[in-house]
């Protein structure tokens, strides 16, 4: 069990929209913020991806895919000087088509895609995110991405039937791709869950609670999944992860408990013995502690969003 198959079962892209952008320099465009997460693949030259907060803009190439998970507003332009205009003018009833904007000069086709995701489910894995995942081309591991990239700019390049249901299935897999590749890619002088999962003490303890959650453990026996000394892991682990293992787990438990919540009919019974616990009365009170609110109630919230 990778850890990240328990946010991405859960927090699946609910939805998708898309657009291609033919621009020819000059050329700049502005995208608002928003609850959505953004992504964008340059299929044809190149532009600057400015960022709002950044210090510097980065240079896109062909090839190079990005996202902006937390729905950051940015900005794409050929030149740092060039006048840009607000998207929603440009795109308004050509979502899932072709847009042409700017001169003359040196072309660039960018496919831009919004997507949206379960909030509640996603929210884990999204506060763990930085604000831009850059993947360049030219990195090996990022190579598995080319193939969906391929896909999702020959479907909006040639639009047919089911376009729409493609692209967010697409667009669902780029995601999961692009965080691949930004762990693959944490060195390590990184520190925070996404560097962690690339550790190789630290990954396969990590693996070993998200296999197993309902397992009774202990510091001691995650340790031994590690290879090391209770105090060497525990002092490990608080410095990849930023938390003590135990508070780890328990956090991830009751991560994987609203899901099941949220997601089916399971009895209470059901779902507190597949996170660990043996008795419904110490599953509420873990859950009510962690999440602020009791299981049914939660139950409730979330069916309600669902419907939503």
């Amino acid at each position: 069990m990778d850890p990240l198959d328990d946010v991405f079962a859960a927090m699946r892209v609910r939805s998708a929209l898309y657009a291609r952008l033919e621009a020819g320099a000059p050329w700049g465009v502005s995208l608002a913020g928003g609850e959505s997460a953004r992504f964008g693949l340059v299929v044809r030259g190149g532009c600057l991806l400015e960022v709002e907060g950044a210090d510097h803009p980065v240079a896109l190439a062909a090839g190079d895919c990005y996202v902006l998970a937390h729905g950051t507003p940015y900005v794409l332009r050929d030149h740092p000087t060039t006048p840009t205009v607000s998207c929603a003018s440009v795109v308004r009833d050509r979502i899932g088509g072709v847009v042409e904007l700017g001169g003359t000069g040196t072309a660039a086709s960018v496919i831009c895609g919004w997507f949206h995701f379960d909030q509640r489910a996603a929210r884990p894995l999204l506060d763990l995110l930085p604000v831009l995942l850059h993947v360049k081309m030219e990195q090996a591991r990022a190579l598995a991405l080319q193939g969906t990239l391929q896909l999702l700019a020959m479907e909006t390049g040639e639009p047919g039937l089911g376009s729409g249901l493609l692209v967010s299935r697409l667009a669902d897999i780029v995601f999961v791709q692009a965080v691949r590749a930004h762990v693959a890619a944490a060195g390590d002088a990184q520190t925070g869950w996404l560097a962690a999962l690339a550790d190789a003490r630290i990954g396969p303890a990590l693996r070993a609670m998200h296999k197993d959650m309902a397992r009774a453990w202990t510091v001691e026996s995650l340790a031994s999944a590690a290879s090391l000394s209770r105090s060497a892991f525990a002092q490990r682990f608080r410095e990849r992860v930023g938390q003590a293992p135990l508070e780890y787990l328990t956090q991830w438990r009751m991560f994987k408990a609203g899901n099941m919540l949220g997601q089916g009919n399971a009895a209470l019974g059901t779902i507190a013995g597949a996170v660990g616990y043996e008795s419904e009365a110490a599953f509420s009170k873990a859950f009510k502690r962690e999440k602020g609110m009791a299981p049914g109630a939660w139950r409730a919230a979330a069916r309600e969003n669902a419907a939503a």
